[in-house]
Protein backbone atom coordinates (compact mmCIF):
# COMPACT_ATOMS: atom_id res chain seq x y z
CA UNK A 1 0.00 0.00 0.00
CA UNK A 2 1.09 3.58 -0.63
CA UNK A 3 -0.15 6.88 0.77
CA UNK A 4 0.92 10.46 0.05
CA UNK A 5 3.54 11.29 2.67
CA UNK A 6 1.66 14.23 4.12
CA UNK A 7 -1.77 12.72 3.55
CA UNK A 8 -1.08 9.51 5.47
CA UNK A 9 -2.61 9.31 8.93
CA UNK A 10 -0.98 7.72 11.97
CA UNK A 11 -3.11 4.61 11.28
CA UNK A 12 -1.95 4.53 7.66
CA UNK A 13 1.67 4.65 8.80
CA UNK A 14 1.04 1.87 11.31
CA UNK A 15 -0.44 -0.29 8.52
CA UNK A 16 2.54 0.38 6.26
CA UNK A 17 4.96 -0.54 9.05
CA UNK A 18 3.06 -3.74 9.82
CA UNK A 19 2.94 -4.74 6.15
CA UNK A 20 6.71 -4.23 5.96
CA UNK A 21 7.18 -6.56 8.92
CA UNK A 22 8.68 -3.81 11.08
CA UNK A 23 8.12 -3.52 14.84
CA UNK A 24 5.19 -1.33 15.83
CA UNK A 25 7.29 1.36 17.50
CA UNK A 26 8.67 2.32 14.09
CA UNK A 27 5.29 3.84 13.23
CA UNK A 28 5.57 6.29 16.11
CA UNK A 29 9.15 7.15 15.11
CA UNK A 30 8.03 7.88 11.57
CA UNK A 31 5.03 9.96 12.62
CA UNK A 32 7.00 11.96 15.21
CA UNK A 33 9.84 12.54 12.77
CA UNK A 34 7.65 13.76 9.92
CA UNK A 35 5.18 15.82 11.94
CA UNK A 36 6.48 16.69 15.42
CA UNK A 37 10.13 17.12 14.50
CA UNK A 38 9.24 18.28 10.96
CA UNK A 39 12.25 16.42 9.58
CA UNK A 40 12.70 15.20 5.99
CA UNK A 41 12.27 11.43 5.69
CA UNK A 42 15.81 10.87 4.44
CA UNK A 43 17.16 12.60 7.55
CA UNK A 44 15.27 10.44 10.07
CA UNK A 45 18.42 8.71 11.28
CA UNK A 46 16.54 6.90 14.05
CA UNK A 47 15.21 4.65 11.26
CA UNK A 48 17.28 1.99 9.50
CA UNK A 49 18.63 3.18 6.16
CA UNK A 50 16.79 0.47 4.23
CA UNK A 51 13.48 1.33 5.89
CA UNK A 52 13.94 4.97 4.90
CA UNK A 53 14.59 3.90 1.32
CA UNK A 54 11.48 1.69 1.33
CA UNK A 55 9.35 4.49 2.75
CA UNK A 56 10.36 6.79 -0.10
CA UNK A 57 8.18 4.50 -2.25
CA UNK A 58 5.37 3.64 0.17
CA UNK A 59 5.08 7.25 1.46
CA UNK A 60 5.83 9.22 -1.71
CA UNK A 61 5.90 12.98 -1.94
CA UNK A 62 3.09 14.59 -3.94
CA UNK A 63 5.19 17.46 -5.30
CA UNK A 64 8.38 17.06 -7.32
CA UNK A 65 11.71 18.78 -6.88
CA UNK A 66 11.08 22.54 -7.04
CA UNK A 67 12.61 25.50 -8.74
CA UNK A 68 13.70 27.79 -5.88
CA UNK A 69 14.19 31.56 -5.81
CA UNK A 70 15.47 33.60 -2.89
CA UNK A 71 15.07 37.33 -2.35
CA UNK A 72 18.17 39.49 -2.15
CA UNK A 73 17.83 39.76 1.63
CA UNK A 74 17.13 35.99 1.88
CA UNK A 75 14.07 36.70 4.04
CA UNK A 76 11.70 35.44 1.34
CA UNK A 77 11.91 32.14 -0.52
CA UNK A 78 9.64 31.01 -3.36
CA UNK A 79 9.17 27.48 -4.67
CA UNK A 80 7.65 26.46 -7.98
CA UNK A 81 6.41 22.88 -7.62
CA UNK A 82 5.22 20.46 -10.27
CA UNK A 83 2.76 17.76 -9.17
CA UNK A 84 2.82 14.30 -10.72
CA UNK A 85 0.13 15.26 -13.25
CA UNK A 86 2.12 18.33 -14.31
CA UNK A 87 0.08 20.89 -12.36
CA UNK A 88 2.26 23.78 -11.18
CA UNK A 89 1.90 25.78 -7.97
CA UNK A 90 3.98 28.27 -6.03
CA UNK A 91 4.66 28.60 -2.30
CA UNK A 92 6.34 31.41 -0.40
CA UNK A 93 8.18 31.41 2.93
CA UNK A 94 8.51 34.78 4.66
CA UNK A 95 10.82 35.12 7.63
CA UNK A 96 11.13 37.89 10.18
CA UNK A 97 12.75 37.95 13.62
CA UNK A 98 9.35 37.23 15.20
CA UNK A 99 7.87 34.57 12.96
CA UNK A 100 8.13 32.36 9.92
CA UNK A 101 5.04 32.38 7.71
CA UNK A 102 4.23 30.12 4.78
CA UNK A 103 1.91 31.39 2.06
CA UNK A 104 0.31 28.34 0.44
CA UNK A 105 -1.56 27.75 -2.78
CA UNK A 106 -4.92 25.99 -2.68
CA UNK A 107 -5.40 25.61 -6.43
CA UNK A 108 -3.24 25.34 -9.51
CA UNK A 109 -4.21 28.60 -11.14
CA UNK A 110 -7.39 30.48 -10.27
CA UNK A 111 -10.80 30.91 -11.88
CA UNK A 112 -11.69 34.19 -10.15
CA UNK A 113 -10.12 36.35 -12.86
CA UNK A 114 -9.16 39.37 -10.72
CA UNK A 115 -7.71 41.73 -13.30
CA UNK A 116 -4.62 42.83 -11.36
CA UNK A 117 -3.59 39.35 -10.12
CA UNK A 118 -1.05 37.27 -12.04
CA UNK A 119 -2.66 34.01 -10.95
CA UNK A 120 -6.07 35.11 -12.16
CA UNK A 121 -4.57 36.25 -15.46
CA UNK A 122 -3.19 32.71 -16.00
CA UNK A 123 -6.52 30.90 -15.57
CA UNK A 124 -7.56 27.79 -13.63
CA UNK A 125 -6.08 24.29 -13.86
CA UNK A 126 -7.34 22.27 -10.88
CA UNK A 127 -7.98 22.13 -7.14
CA UNK A 128 -5.17 20.95 -4.90
CA UNK A 129 -5.67 18.04 -2.51
CA UNK A 130 -5.18 18.52 1.22
CA UNK A 131 -1.90 16.57 1.19
CA UNK A 132 -0.52 18.82 -1.58
CA UNK A 133 -1.38 21.89 0.50
CA UNK A 134 0.13 20.50 3.72
CA UNK A 135 3.26 19.35 1.90
CA UNK A 136 3.94 22.94 0.85
CA UNK A 137 4.13 23.95 4.50
CA UNK A 138 6.28 21.06 5.66
CA UNK A 139 8.77 21.31 2.83
CA UNK A 140 9.09 25.05 3.39
CA UNK A 141 9.85 24.19 7.03
CA UNK A 142 12.67 21.94 5.82
CA UNK A 143 14.34 25.01 4.34
CA UNK A 144 14.66 26.98 7.57
CA UNK A 145 15.80 26.41 11.14
CA UNK A 146 13.16 28.90 12.28
CA UNK A 147 10.00 27.07 13.30
CA UNK A 148 7.08 27.85 10.99
CA UNK A 149 4.34 29.30 13.17
CA UNK A 150 1.92 30.90 10.70
CA UNK A 151 0.19 29.77 7.51
CA UNK A 152 -1.77 32.04 5.20
CA UNK A 153 -3.95 30.72 2.37
CA UNK A 154 -3.04 33.63 0.13
CA UNK A 155 -1.11 31.87 -2.62
CA UNK A 156 -2.46 30.68 -5.95
CA UNK A 157 -6.18 30.00 -6.10
CA UNK A 158 -9.37 30.83 -4.21
CA UNK A 159 -9.33 28.77 -0.98
CA UNK A 160 -13.08 28.85 -0.41
CA UNK A 161 -13.75 27.50 -3.90
CA UNK A 162 -11.89 24.40 -2.67
CA UNK A 163 -13.25 24.53 0.85
CA UNK A 164 -13.35 20.80 1.68
CA UNK A 165 -9.70 20.14 0.82
CA UNK A 166 -8.60 23.43 2.37
CA UNK A 167 -10.36 22.62 5.62
CA UNK A 168 -8.87 19.11 5.68
CA UNK A 169 -5.45 20.75 5.31
CA UNK A 170 -6.24 23.18 8.14
CA UNK A 171 -7.16 20.30 10.44
CA UNK A 172 -3.90 18.48 9.69
CA UNK A 173 -1.81 21.62 10.14
CA UNK A 174 -3.48 22.13 13.51
CA UNK A 175 -3.64 18.56 14.83
CA UNK A 176 -0.52 17.01 13.33
CA UNK A 177 1.87 19.89 12.70
CA UNK A 178 0.84 21.68 15.89
CA UNK A 179 -0.01 25.09 14.44
CA UNK A 180 -2.38 27.29 16.41
CA UNK A 181 -5.66 27.77 14.56
CA UNK A 182 -5.40 31.47 15.34
CA UNK A 183 -2.19 31.55 13.32
CA UNK A 184 -3.90 30.18 10.21
CA UNK A 185 -5.53 32.70 7.87
CA UNK A 186 -7.92 31.83 5.06
CA UNK A 187 -8.23 34.54 2.44
CA UNK A 188 -11.12 34.85 0.01
CA UNK A 189 -12.14 37.21 -2.74
CA UNK A 190 -15.72 36.84 -1.54
CA UNK A 191 -17.08 33.31 -2.07
CA UNK A 192 -20.10 33.78 0.18
CA UNK A 193 -21.07 30.10 0.69
CA UNK A 194 -17.47 29.33 1.67
CA UNK A 195 -17.38 32.25 4.11
CA UNK A 196 -20.60 31.05 5.71
CA UNK A 197 -19.14 27.55 6.01
CA UNK A 198 -16.65 29.03 8.49
CA UNK A 199 -19.41 30.12 10.88
CA UNK A 200 -19.74 26.66 12.42
CA UNK A 201 -16.19 25.51 11.72
CA UNK A 202 -14.59 23.89 14.80
CA UNK A 203 -11.32 25.84 14.63
CA UNK A 204 -11.07 29.64 15.10
CA UNK A 205 -9.05 30.46 12.00
CA UNK A 206 -8.71 34.06 10.83
CA UNK A 207 -10.77 35.23 7.87
CA UNK A 208 -9.32 37.72 5.39
CA UNK A 209 -11.59 39.19 2.71
CA UNK A 210 -10.08 40.70 -0.43
CA UNK A 211 -12.28 43.75 -0.98
CA UNK A 212 -10.16 46.09 -3.18
CA UNK A 213 -12.96 48.61 -3.77
CA UNK A 214 -15.62 50.35 -1.66
CA UNK A 215 -18.50 50.03 -4.14
CA UNK A 216 -19.82 47.37 -6.51
CA UNK A 217 -19.39 49.41 -9.68
CA UNK A 218 -15.65 49.75 -9.18
CA UNK A 219 -15.18 46.33 -7.61
CA UNK A 220 -16.70 44.57 -10.60
CA UNK A 221 -14.00 46.07 -12.80
CA UNK A 222 -11.32 44.55 -10.56
CA UNK A 223 -13.03 41.46 -9.10
CA UNK A 224 -15.46 39.80 -11.53
CA UNK A 225 -16.92 37.63 -8.74
CA UNK A 226 -18.62 40.77 -7.41
CA UNK A 227 -21.29 40.25 -10.08
CA UNK A 228 -22.31 37.06 -8.28
CA UNK A 229 -21.55 38.07 -4.71
CA UNK A 230 -21.80 41.86 -4.28
CA UNK A 231 -20.22 43.71 -1.41
CA UNK A 232 -23.29 43.69 0.85
CA UNK A 233 -23.56 39.89 0.63
CA UNK A 234 -19.84 39.46 1.30
CA UNK A 235 -19.91 41.80 4.30
CA UNK A 236 -23.02 40.13 5.73
CA UNK A 237 -21.33 36.72 5.58
CA UNK A 238 -18.07 38.04 7.03
CA UNK A 239 -19.94 39.77 9.85
CA UNK A 240 -21.72 36.51 10.68
CA UNK A 241 -18.31 34.80 10.98
CA UNK A 242 -16.99 37.60 13.21
CA UNK A 243 -19.99 37.37 15.53
CA UNK A 244 -19.95 33.57 15.69
CA UNK A 245 -16.21 33.16 16.17
CA UNK A 246 -15.38 36.27 18.17
CA UNK A 247 -12.49 36.90 15.78
CA UNK A 248 -11.53 40.06 13.95
CA UNK A 249 -11.95 39.94 10.17
CA UNK A 250 -9.22 41.46 8.02
CA UNK A 251 -10.01 43.22 4.75
CA UNK A 252 -7.37 43.27 2.02
CA UNK A 253 -7.29 46.32 -0.23
CA UNK A 254 -4.82 46.61 -3.12
CA UNK A 255 -4.04 50.30 -3.63
CA UNK A 256 -3.99 51.13 -7.35
CA UNK A 257 -2.92 54.59 -8.43
CA UNK A 258 -5.85 56.79 -9.47
CA UNK A 259 -8.18 53.79 -9.52
CA UNK A 260 -9.26 53.07 -5.93
CA UNK A 261 -6.97 55.25 -3.80
CA UNK A 262 -8.74 58.60 -3.68
CA UNK A 263 -10.04 60.19 -0.50
CA UNK A 264 -13.65 59.60 -1.53
CA UNK A 265 -12.81 55.90 -1.80
CA UNK A 266 -11.39 55.96 1.72
CA UNK A 267 -14.57 57.67 2.95
CA UNK A 268 -16.78 55.07 1.25
CA UNK A 269 -14.70 52.26 2.70
CA UNK A 270 -14.97 53.74 6.19
CA UNK A 271 -18.76 54.00 5.81
CA UNK A 272 -18.90 50.33 4.80
CA UNK A 273 -16.84 49.08 7.71
CA UNK A 274 -17.85 51.33 10.58
CA UNK A 275 -19.54 49.25 13.27
CA UNK A 276 -18.32 45.96 11.83
CA UNK A 277 -18.52 43.27 14.55
CA UNK A 278 -15.58 41.50 16.17
CA UNK A 279 -12.83 42.56 18.58
CA UNK A 280 -11.77 46.06 17.60
CA UNK A 281 -14.00 46.04 14.53
CA UNK A 282 -12.66 45.53 11.03
CA UNK A 283 -8.99 45.83 10.15
CA UNK A 284 -7.88 46.94 6.69
CA UNK A 285 -4.60 45.79 5.18
CA UNK A 286 -3.62 48.28 2.50
CA UNK A 287 -1.40 46.61 -0.08
CA UNK A 288 0.42 48.79 -2.63
CA UNK A 289 -0.22 47.06 -5.96
CA UNK A 290 2.52 44.69 -7.03
CA UNK A 291 3.44 44.70 -10.72
CA UNK A 292 2.17 41.93 -13.00
CA UNK A 293 2.63 41.53 -16.73
CA UNK A 294 -1.07 41.48 -17.57
CA UNK A 295 -2.23 44.67 -15.79
CA UNK A 296 -1.27 48.22 -16.67
CA UNK A 297 -2.09 49.80 -13.32
CA UNK A 298 0.60 50.81 -10.87
CA UNK A 299 0.93 51.12 -7.12
CA UNK A 300 -0.23 54.20 -5.29
CA UNK A 301 2.54 56.62 -4.36
CA UNK A 302 3.69 55.97 -0.76
CA UNK A 303 2.48 59.39 0.34
CA UNK A 304 -0.93 58.78 -1.19
CA UNK A 305 -1.12 55.40 0.53
CA UNK A 306 -0.34 57.02 3.88
CA UNK A 307 -3.00 59.67 3.29
CA UNK A 308 -5.54 56.94 2.50
CA UNK A 309 -4.60 55.07 5.67
CA UNK A 310 -4.79 58.24 7.79
CA UNK A 311 -8.23 59.00 6.39
CA UNK A 312 -9.45 55.58 7.51
CA UNK A 313 -7.84 55.94 10.94
CA UNK A 314 -9.49 59.34 11.41
CA UNK A 315 -12.87 57.67 10.92
CA UNK A 316 -12.24 54.89 13.40
CA UNK A 317 -11.13 52.15 11.00
CA UNK A 318 -7.96 50.28 11.92
CA UNK A 319 -5.65 50.22 8.93
CA UNK A 320 -2.05 49.36 8.17
CA UNK A 321 0.05 49.51 5.02
CA UNK A 322 1.55 46.12 4.32
CA UNK A 323 5.23 45.94 3.57
CA UNK A 324 5.52 44.05 0.31
CA UNK A 325 8.18 41.37 0.46
CA UNK A 326 9.71 39.25 -2.27
CA UNK A 327 8.81 41.62 -5.12
CA UNK A 328 12.25 41.01 -6.65
CA UNK A 329 11.38 37.32 -7.15
CA UNK A 330 7.67 37.82 -8.04
CA UNK A 331 6.69 36.38 -4.66
CA UNK A 332 4.59 39.26 -3.34
CA UNK A 333 0.81 39.46 -3.10
CA UNK A 334 -0.84 38.97 -6.49
CA UNK A 335 2.36 37.95 -8.28
CA UNK A 336 2.24 34.15 -7.99
CA UNK A 337 2.00 32.40 -11.31
CA UNK A 338 3.41 29.10 -12.56
CA UNK A 339 6.27 29.95 -14.90
CA UNK A 340 8.04 26.66 -15.71
CA UNK A 341 6.86 25.73 -19.17
CA UNK A 342 8.57 22.39 -19.74
CA UNK A 343 8.69 19.22 -17.63
CA UNK A 344 12.49 19.15 -17.91
CA UNK A 345 13.07 22.69 -16.61
CA UNK A 346 15.96 22.77 -14.17
CA UNK A 347 14.91 22.09 -10.58
CA UNK A 348 16.85 23.13 -7.52
CA UNK A 349 16.88 20.72 -4.60
CA UNK A 350 15.89 21.81 -1.12
CA UNK A 351 18.55 22.49 1.43
CA UNK A 352 19.27 24.84 4.27
CA UNK A 353 19.49 28.47 3.13
CA UNK A 354 22.78 30.34 3.07
CA UNK A 355 24.03 31.71 6.40
CA UNK A 356 22.20 34.88 7.34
Amino acid sequence: MTRPRYGATADDIADIVATAGQPGYRARQIYDGLWTQRTPLDQLTSLPKQLRADLEHTLPLSLGQPIVQRSRDNATVKWLWRAHDGAQVETVLMRSPRRATVCVSSQAGCAMGCTFCATGQAGFERHLRADEIVEQVVRAQHDTDQRVSNVVFMGMGEPLANVDEVWSAVERLHADLGLSARHITISTVGVVPGIRALIDAPLPVTLAVSLHAPNDELRRQLVPLDKRYPIDAVLDAAAAVARARGRRVTFEYALIDEVNDRLNHADELADLLNGFPGPGGAHVNLIPLNPTGGFEGKASHPGRAQTFRDRLLAQGIQATIRRNRGVDIDAACGQLRARASKPDDVAVGLGRPPER
